[in-house]
């Protein structure tokens, strides 16, 4: 009797202690955590800490709507990632944690998760294929093409920069030839060139970002490459060219006009426009002969003539130029030329003609062309003997077989000669021969005829010549001379053996020996002088020293012919000399005169003389001045040899060193031949007057000065004085004019006539180039003229502006702007003007910061790189596409003007200034329904009209209306179960609300839905925005709205009533929804009537539905709660005593009032059975005893840790795992109770068997019969903390925390 009190008390103990237990709480630092996106999944993520007072064992959790991001042990805490972050879906969102010490409800909390952006994303180009064309004349910097490539990762892990990979063609060349900003505008760094270097480019792009930290390294991410193709437009630049570099052709002399000779042919230069072209020609050297045509083809102008052109091997000479029809990119003409080398070829078109001259010497004019010749020979002259005195040329002015002719003899003595050659080209020397001496008799006829005939080998034409052939007789007579006096004439210091007459002969008939005749000078005046040859009988000069005309002008000598028989005749010879020019002329005196220039004359008269023969040409002088400095200033008589001025004379045209003397040279010569001359100086003194004024070296001095800078030499000027003495030609300066006084003279004599002056800023004074921008003075220079005149010049003096002022921006040029979103506008869209006072001030615009707001709050850099600000102050839209009216509607340029060549000592810059760019909103943006994860379930019991069922969220970046969304249904389909799809209209209605700038859709029921029907609503609900400008966009989202029917319906019943059940709901839902994984739709809660026999005091009906619509039925929510530990002991703690079917717990009802009826009879035949067997109870009892003694004995023998082979299973009337309690879920070998139990059905039942689906809390008050322990003295625990407690030392000394305080489940009566 004493077990129930020591049970109750310990009871109240236990109580006592659970109510003073404290609930542990979390640290202060468990409210936010910040995760890398790229934690691997499997990684720690953070830990849950939390603290007891108690010093209990904790279990942590995590729930809630992200809860599956994460895994948690629950025994220490750590938390790892199970599902991969991403900042750029999910940057923020919240779970909750939840710590519990098993004695108090757990305690639960919301934690910020804060996803932290990584460099997981690459650039992506906004398209990937580009192409474009430029001008191949595209200046240098000018912009060729933009690409825009965005990055969604923040910062500089998504700051874009942009870079070109490889250039096609791939050389050297072509690498720089473009240059890509940071803008992405890719601008031309070289000059192009359609024919020299390539008509097409392709450039390989690529855009990188500024890299960032991905899994702890610094990464850069790169987009794949994009490809943008160039084609170059070619532009008319170049000249035309001919396609040879030398065209040449033949023409015939005889071509008729008109005749088609050579084409050229010229192409234009530039290959992708091939301009026509036009031909004419420029230069010929035979102006007239050719024409060309339009097409290029040269023709034939005039008639040809080959031998006009001997002395140009034959060529014709043709300039042609080439020129486009239309002008060259810079208006003028695009042209080409080239010489045509034409080579006039020969036609037959002379004849063979004769002329009377020496070839080497024959001109071939019409005067030496002749056709009657003389000639001599002796009678009976040997065969091939050729006429004396025959000088004749046959010439054909034609080329090669046009040139050859055939020489014959004709006439009435042809036979008796030869003509040799008998063939020859172009021109040959005739000779006529002796062929038959006989024939060629002296006696019989003294003058022979014959006829020389030329005839063209080709066109047979000819030209007859008469030779007339005069025959010597030989001597065979006295001799006999014809004259008796010979009147001979010679020239004086002729050489030795010149010929002084060969033609004086005596003349014999005799023939043989008597015929020889043989001469000689018989002695007498000038025998010693002159000789003979005695056999021919010629008259030589012996001395040509003594034959001097001037000693003795003649000569008589006596000829002597002798013959063989020396027979003799004699003749006399008159010689008479003949003056030759071999006195030289003679000048007598020397000439030095003084002579004043301007008013002096000269006049000078030169005697000379020459011995030679009186009134000839060898002694007539001749008066001449030899070129020199200044023999055109004198002239002299070429016949009185009287020397004058020409003009007057000016000492300073005359080369000061020679300091005034003029030398001059006149040449005395004879009229003879040779000419022989002598020279005579006459030397002219010219005396020097002071007729010079000074001389500027030029009539404006231009000079610069720098304002505020004293003391500096401005300028050198200079002059000269023409006059030659020093006396004459001194020079002084001065200055006068307006400021003269600024500056400062000094002069200096640089050298003989010559002076400089320099011009400085005094020390003490400082020019203002705003005062006065430029000095205007005049110079004066002078000499000491009596007269006083002087020259003068211009001395111009420019003040230079030091850039000492800082640039200003216009202010009108600041006025605010507005610009479009989204790609609307592009290029230039404002210019910012720079001004400065300075004269050589270099400005550009430079941007100094720029200021991204969104109604009126500053937005950081979200707007950089929208606008460019060129140096020119051109501002351009840089990346248009980016600009977006939501991030950032005010874009507040800070610029400032820059003066590049400031004076260092000053300011460069300007006072900033702003340009605001207002951003104007377009519809640029569709609505976009916000991700929910939500799953929309209908249970047709649970709702009725006018209630909610479903709701979606949508925002629009825009603002106003065209950001104002509403929400419509467009379409509703019912997919049964069997994939059937039914229409529905009407049956849903949405309404639109927002909040802020989020718009909520809400779907309400319109009417009652069919409760039969199992399947899925497919809700199609359209987001559109109300632009009031402009169509309207829409988004479009499909809900799948799930049905349930009453066969999923799963009651619970707790121990506790519905006011304690729905305090704690939110418990009992949390640590359903971790067993199951689903979402619970709570019907309603309701306490059991205490009529009904019952486990539990109130139940809970619910659906347990999953996100696909699917619910759980009641054997899968029962194996599901037992998988989970965790939860199930969390639902024992919270009351769950019973989990089952509604239709199975209603059905409890009738078979309890049968089972009562039923155990009423069973007692009263119970009680029969129980008096029947009283009567065996003694001695039943008795052997018990026998038994437990022996037992006590063999417990005495049984050695200390030895167990029995056979586990009993508290709470169980079995011995093995199969009927084990299914609550506990623990195997035989980790419960460590090894205490036999009787296997008699008077053993009770589970303690909570779920084979029939409940949790059976009534078996609390029946007792379990034990065995009598080894310490009477020791109080017996309550037997399932005992199975526990034993529990907690395993075979490896590890322990395993449970917690399950559920007072229903106290075993300590059994």
């Amino acid at each position: 009797m004493a077990w129930p009190w020591l049970s109750c008390l310990l009871l109240l103990t236990l109580m006592v202690s659970v109510e003073a237990n404290v609930a542990p709480t979390f640290s202060g630092n468990m409210t936010r955590v910040n995760l890398p996106e790229d934690l691997p999944v499997g990684s720690e993520a953070f830990w849950l800490v939390a603290q007891d007072q108690d010093q209990d064992s904790l279990t942590y959790g995590i729930s809630g709507q992200y809860a599956y991001f994460f895994t948690v042990t629950p025994a220490t805490g750590e938390v790892m990632l199970a599902s991969p972050l991403d900042y750029e879906t999910l940057y923020l969102f919240a779970v909750t944690i939840s710590v519990s010490d098993s004695h108090n409800n757990p305690v639960r909390k919301e934690m910020q998760v804060i996803v932290e952006d990584r460099n997981d994303n690459a650039p992506v180009f906004q398209n990937s294929g580009f192409s474009t064309s430029i001008n191949e004349t595209l200046p240098v910097g000018s912009l060729v093409f933009s690409v825009l490539a965005k990055d969604q990762d923040t910062g500089s892990a998504g700051a874009v920069v942009y870079s070109i990979e490889k250039v096609i063609p791939s050389n050297g060349e072509s690498q720089h030839l473009f240059r890509i900003f940071p803008n992405g505008s890719i601008v031309l760094n070289g000059s192009l060139s359609y024919n020299n270097k390539s008509a097409f480019y392709q450039l390989e792009l690529r855009a990188c970002d500024s890299g960032g930290l991905y899994n702890n390294v610094f990464t850069i991410q790169c987009s794949s490459p994009v490809f943008l193709s160039i084609s170059v437009v070619d532009q008319p630049d170049l000249d035309p060219q001919f396609i040879r570099e030398f065209y040449s052709a033949t023409v015939a002399e005889d071509t008729p006009q008109g005749t088609s000779v050579l084409k050229v042919e010229a192409v234009d230069s530039d290959k992708g426009i091939n301009e026509p072209v036009i031909y004419s020609i420029s230069n010929s050297t035979r102006p007239g002969w050719f024409a060309i045509k339009s097409d290029g083809v040269i023709m034939v102008n005039g008639s040809l003539d080959r031998e006009q052109l001997l002395e140009e091997d034959e060529e014709v000479k043709v300039q042609v130029m080439a020129t486009e029809t239309k002008p060259n990119i810079y208006g003028q003409e695009a042209k080409v030329s080239i010489w045509v080398t034409l080579t006039v070829t020969d036609v037959n078109d002379h004849q063979p003609e004769f002329y009377n001259c020496s070839l080497l010497a024959c001109t071939f004019t019409p005067q030496e062309a002749q056709v009657n010749f003389t000639g001599y020979v002796d009678e009976h002259a040997s065969t091939r003997i050729p006429i004396d005195d025959l000088t004749m040329v046959v010439y054909d002015p034609d080329k090669g077989n046009n040139g050859t002719f055939l020489l014959s003899l004709g006439g009435p003595d042809a036979e008796a000669f030869s003509v040799s050659p008998e063939r020859a080209a172009g021109s040959s020397d005739v000779q006529v021969l002796v062929r038959a001496p006989a024939m060629v008799d002296y006696e019989r006829k003294t003058v022979m005829l014959v006829q020389v005939m030329a005839t063209d080998s080709v066109s047979g034409n000819s030209s007859v010549a008469l030779v007339t052939i005069h025959l010597r007789d030989i001597n065979d007579h006295r001799p006999t001379f014809p004259h008796s006096l010979y009147n001979i004439r010679v020239w004086e210091h002729s050489a030795n053996g010149t010929v002084v007459t060969n033609s004086i002969h005596a003349f014999d008939p005799d023939t043989g020996e008597g015929g020889r005749i043989t001469y000689s000078l018989l002695p007498g005046n000038g025998a010693e002088i002159f000789k003979v040859d005695p056999n021919s009988g010629m008259v030589t000069v012996r001395n040509s020293v003594l034959l001097d005309r001037e000693k003795q002008a003649e000569y008589y000598l006596t000829l002597q012919a002798t013959d063989g028989g020396n027979l003799s005749a004699s003749t006399t010879l008159h010689i008479i000399l003949l003056d030759i020019n071999d006195n030289w002329p003679v000048v007598s005196g020397s000439y030095n005169i003084f002579v004043q220039e301007e008013d002096g004359d000269v006049l000078i008269s030169l005697q000379a003389q020459d011995n030679d023969q009186p009134n000839t040409n060898n002694s007539r002088l001749h008066f001449s001045l030899l070129p020199g400095p200044y023999s055109h200033n004198f002239s002299v008589g070429p016949d009185t040899g009287i020397l004058r001025n020409l003009g007057p004379l000016d000492r300073e045209a005359i080369e000061p060193t020679l300091g005034g003397r003029i030398v001059l040279t006149v040449l005395v010569a004879d009229c003879g031949m040779p000419v022989l001359s002598t020279g005579v100086n006459v030397t002219i003194n010219v005396e020097d007057i002071n007729d010079n004024l000074p001389i500027f070296n030029q009539s404006i001095y231009s000079f610069s000065v720098k304002e505020r800078d004293p003391g500096k030499l401005v300028g050198v000027v200079k002059a000269w004085d023409a006059d030659q003495t020093e006396a004459n030609n001194r020079i002084s300066f001065s200055l006068t004019g307006s400021g003269a006084n600024n500056f400062l003279l000094q002069g200096l004599v640089l050298e003989s006539g010559g002076a400089g002056g320099f011009l400085w800023l005094p020390a003490d004074v400082s020019l203002d180039y705003e005062t006065q921008a430029s000095f205007s003075l005049t110079l004066s220079a002078e000499n000491p003229d009596p007269h006083g005149k002087e020259a003068r010049a211009q001395v111009l003096v420019a003040v230079e502006d030091v850039n000492d002022e800082p640039p200003t921006l216009d202010s009108a040029s600041l006025q605010g702007i507005r610009v479009a979103e989204n790609g609307s506008q592009h290029g230039l869209v404002a210019e910012l003007v720079p001004q400065d006072v300075d004269t050589m001030a270099q400005l550009e615009v430079q941007l100094v910061n720029t200021i991204c707001t969104k109604a009126g709050v500053n937005v950081g850099s979200l707007c950089y790189g929208w606008f460019s600000v060129l140096a020119n102050g051109s501002v351009v839209i840089n990346q248009s596409e980016a600009i977006d009216y939501e991030t950032c509607d005010l874009v507040t340029l800070v610029v400032r003007a820059n003066d590049l060549t400031t004076d260092p000592r000053f300011q460069a810059y300007s006072d900033n200034g702003s340009l605001a760019i207002t951003i104007e909103d377009t519809n640029d943006n569709a609505p976009y329904f916000l991700p929910d994860n939500k799953t929309f379930v209908i249970i047709p019991e649970l709702v009725v009209p006018n209630q909610q069922v479903a709701s979606v969220q949508a925002r629009d970046n825009d603002s106003g209306n065209n950001g104002a969304i509403l929400f419509s249904i467009l379409q509703v389909d019912f997919i049964a179960k069997d994939g059937a799809m039914i229409p529905f209209q009407g049956f849903f209605r949405v309404s639109t609300s927002s909040e802020a700038n989020l718009f909520i859709g809400n779907i309400e029921l319109v009417t009652n839905l069919d409760s039969t029907l199992q399947g899925t609503y497919q809700v199609t609900v359209q987001a559109q925005d109300r632009p009031s400008v402009g169509p309207a966009q829409e988004a479009k989202i499909t809900l799948n709205l799930f049905t349930v029917d009453q066969s999923y319906r799963v009651r619970l019943q707790f121990s506790m009533n519905k006011e304690e059940v729905g305090a704690n709901m939110e418990e009992i839902t949390a640590a359903l929804v971790q067993a199951t994984r689903t979402t619970v739709y709570v019907v309603s809660i309701q306490d059991i009537e205490s009529t009904v026999r019952a486990r539990g005091r109130s139940y809970l009906d619910a659906y347990f539905v999953f996100s696909n619509g699917s619910a759980l039925t009641l054997d899968e929510l029962s194996v599901m709660i037992r998988n989970d530990q965790d939860s199930l002991t969390q639902l024992l703690q919270l009351g769950l005593v019973v989990l089952g079917s509604q239709e199975s717990q209603e059905s409890d009802l009738p078979k309890l009032l049968t089972n009562v009826i039923i155990g009423l009879g069973v007692a009263l035949l119970l009680t029969i059975v129980i008096m029947t067997t009283a009567l065996m109870c003694t001695r039943k009892s008795y052997r018990r005893k026998l038994r437990a003694t022996k037992a006590a004995k063999e417990a005495r023998r049984t050695a200390p840790g030895v167990m029995p082979s056979v586990s009993a299973i508290p709470g169980t009337n079995m011995y093995t795992t199969e009927r084990a309690n299914p609550v506990l879920n623990l195997p035989t070998k980790d419960l460590s109770f090894e205490s036999q139990s009787s296997s008699s059905d008077l053993d009770h039942m589970s303690l909570n068997s779920l084979d029939d689906n409940s949790v059976d809390v009534e078996k609390n008050e029946e007792k379990i019969k034990k065995e009598p322990t080894h310490s009477p003295t020791e109080q017996d625990g309550e037997p399932l903390s005992v199975v526990l407690s034993g529990r907690k030392t395993g075979t490896g000394g590890q322990q395993e925390k449970l917690s399950f305080t559920n007072a229903g489940l106290d075993t300590t009566d059994l």
